[in-house]
């Protein structure tokens, strides 16, 4: 199973087009309260399209009420990756073919450092690109990520 954790996200478009992801790819969302969005709102919907329906998702106010679930479904601390631009470790170097939690930030700031040292260092992503270049779109790079740790998991059914 993939979990994707978004911690605050801010942008309505970007989480709409996680939810088409985790539509498409039976990996489960949760998001971190506090959100920079109603979930009425109309970019949200828009780029998710007509995949809310069919998106498993769970809203948190805190994020230890979101570890805590994760615990109860086999994702420990040892199962979380925060895809960050502190990481040393690339995903297809990181074990995924296990029940795994992908970890995103918020657009503009990144996880908080106290979020990234609760989880070993070693399992901190970051995405491969061009030298001069920061960070990925929030939806670009959770898709990289799911992609590959469902690649891992041999592309079996995530539902």
């Amino acid at each position: 199973m993939i979990h994707v954790v978004l911690y605050e996200p801010e942008i309505p478009a970007n989480t709409g087009n996680i939810i088409r992801l985790c539509a498409n790819t039976g990996a489960q969302l949760h998001l971190v309260k506090p959100l920079g969005f109603e979930l009425d709102d109309k970019k949200l919907k828009r780029a998710g399209l007509d995949y809310h329906e069919w998106a498993r998702m769970q809203i948190w106010e805190t994020f230890d009420e979101c570890l805590a679930n994760l615990a109860l479904k086999g994702v420990d601390i040892n199962a979380v990756y925060p895809l960050t631009t502190k990481g040393t470790e690339t995903p297809h170097t990181s074990d995924l073919n296990r029940p795994v939690a992908l970890l995103m930030g918020p657009e503009t700031r990144g996880l908080p450092e106290q979020v990234r040292m609760l989880f070993p260092k070693e399992h901190w992503i970051r995405l491969p690109m061009a030298e001069n270049s920061r960070s990925l779109n929030l939806s670009n790079a959770t898709a990289v990520i799911v992609y590959e740790a469902w690649r891992q998991q041999g592309f079996k059914p995530l539902a």
